[in-house]
């Protein structure tokens, strides 16, 4: 009598197995093709976008231009902290101009780069992602005076 229990108990836990593998392939699998659909942008690829259309191209020459980053809360900075962005920056922990003291931050988590008188933040296909105004970044945004950009629990401002 203890047989059949014993041989149906051994086929059920290798169906509950198999159907666990089943699973994390299929998760693996729709992780991959999310990845395959973003688009990855360079700085020069950023040209071609409408991007320019929002900055006025003689404003680029402004000297009065002066995009910074100030840290609202960050692991590791006190709060007011700024960065200039005058030519651009890499935000993560691993080597970048704006090194981040964060757990959920990714080496090269973001970047910013300039485009004329508009500075563009991407996601550099971090685990966490980067998050414009609270909204998870998806592409390459321009910035705005007053955005606030999330990295795990780093919290920065835009300002000009």
């Amino acid at each position: 009598m203890l047989q059949p229990v014993s041989v149906a108990l051994k086929y059920g836990f290798l169906i509950v197995l198999y159907l666990f593998l089943a699973w994390v392939a299929a998760s693996a699998l729709l992780d991959l093709r999310r990845v395959w659909r973003r688009p990855t942008r360079d700085a020069d690829e950023l040209e071609g976008t409408s991007i320019y259309a929002t900055a006025d191209p003689l404003a680029a020459y402004d000297e009065r231009f002066e995009p910074r980053l100030v840290v609202t809360s960050a692991p590791g900075y006190e709060r007011g902290v700024a960065y200039d962005l005058s030519a651009g920056a890499t935000l993560g922990r691993g080597d970048a101009e704006i090194p981040l003291y964060d757990p959920f931050a990714s080496a090269r988590h973001a970047r910013i780069t300039r485009q004329g008188v508009t500075m563009v933040l991407e996601d550099l296909g971090s685990t966490n992602g980067t998050y414009l105004n609270g909204q998870l970044l998806t592409g390459a945004q321009p910035l705005h005076e007053g955005d606030l950009i999330r990295i795990g629990d780093s919290e920065f401002s835009y300002q000009r």
